[in-house]
């Protein structure tokens, strides 16, 4: 299998084809502007009067604007959005790790809101769930240290849950869990609960804090959510490296494989589109696409030709101008397309790993509520 998966062999041409289309654009605005001012005189006066033709000097600034802008190059780098919507089914396969409420705990007040709050979670009501665990936590006695712990715990997962990571990191770090070691019993849970928390509300140094812990203390956690993170944000190099580590065959093998076979070159598809309005649509599929910008770049440029062989200058330097706007964001549409195509044919199988191994940190929980 090819390990270098975003080598562009494009690159290089497009580079060369913009080159020389910029070199061509350069040329027009020169001999544009060494072409001799048209002449008028007036009417009772012999002396000519020199004045430069209507709306030149904007023409030949727009078309100078285009060429020293264009054109944007498109990353090869791909931004995938894979997710995990929450279910029932899989918590409830799930144990606590605190142990259940005696009877006599159940009959307290608190006993009974920390009763209620487990039912509403059972459903996945989070909202109901945190007002009822908070009302347990303000009836619940001082000298109840665990039991206060757990409660803190549980408020923490579901604001966790619920996508709510700005108000999740706020409870822990008013809570007593900020003092939790390895004894509590949730300490795995909460370990990585607080690391996805901190990535989502950009946090690093907390981040990578809470991650020197994981590979201390939870070694094969560690090196899942480097397989995680790789895969949910699309660094290929990096899940090659992580690949070349792996038992082989590995379940990371079909999907690279795929991607290999299957991605489309994002430097190709631009250099296509630079040579030919259009190819660089066709290349990845998109036979309307191509049609359809084959057709106004070639409508355009028939214009332009005609304008500047009927001596209309500034009409040809205009028409232009809108030409090589559709021309450069043809080729950076192009571009973006097949960076699009490769994004849904990664996330396709990277989903389907995630989901499969386990991989969504809220699927390495190993305790429920």
């Amino acid at each position: 299998m090819n390990k270098k998966l975003h080598q562009n062999q494009g690159s290089s041409i497009l580079g060369i084809i913009l080159a020389a289309f910029r070199i061509l654009f350069a040329g027009v605005v020169y001999f544009l502007s060494i072409l001799p001012p048209q002449k008028e005189s007036k009417i009772g006066s012999k002396e000519p009067q020199n004045r430069q033709t209507p709306g030149f000097g904007a023409a030949s600034a727009l078309l100078s604007v285009l060429l020293l802008t264009s054109c944007a190059r498109v990353s090869d780098r791909i931004e995938p959005r894979v997710s995990y919507q929450i279910q029932e089914r899989h918590f409830s396969r799930l144990q606590s790790a605190f142990a259940a409420l005696t009877p006599e705990e159940r009959a307290t007040d608190w006993g009974r809101e920390m009763t209620i709050a487990h039912a509403f979670t059972q459903e996945l009501d989070l909202y109901r769930a945190v007002s009822t665990y908070k009302r347990a936590h303000v009836l619940i006695p001082l000298d109840a240290a665990a039991r206060r712990q757990e409660i803190e715990y549980d408020i923490l997962l579901c604001y966790y849950l619920g996508k709510r990571y700005d108000e999740a990191i706020e409870s822990f770090e008013r809570s007593s869990l900020a003092t939790a070691d390895k004894a509590f019993p949730a300490y795995h849970d909460l370990l990585l609960v607080l690391l996805e928390c901190y990535r989502e509300v950009e946090a690093p140094e907390k981040e990578d804090r809470i991650a020197e812990l994981i590979e201390k203390t939870y070694p094969a956690t560690s090196e899942e959510l480097k397989v995680s993170y790789s895969l949910r944000s699309g660094d290929l190099p990096g899940l090659l490296a992580l690949n070349s580590d792996l038992p082989h065959p590995s379940y990371l093998d079909p999907m690279l494989a795929c991607y290999d076979q299957n991605h489309k070159s994002v430097g190709k598809a631009q250099a296509l589109n630079a040579l030919l309005p259009g190819a660089g649509y066709l290349y990845i599929g998109q036979k309307k696409s191509a049609a359809t910008a084959f057709l106004l770049n070639g409508l355009f440029i028939a214009a332009a030709t005609q304008f500047f062989v009927r001596g209309h200058t500034v009409a040809g330097v205009i028409t232009a101008t809108f030409e090589a706007g559709w021309y450069f964001g043809g080729i950076y549409g192009a571009g973006e397309e097949a960076k699009y195509y490769n994004e849904r044919i990664y996330e396709c199988n990277a989903s389907q790993i995630l989901h499969e191994h386990s991989l969504f940190p809220v699927l390495m929980l190993r305790h429920a509520f």
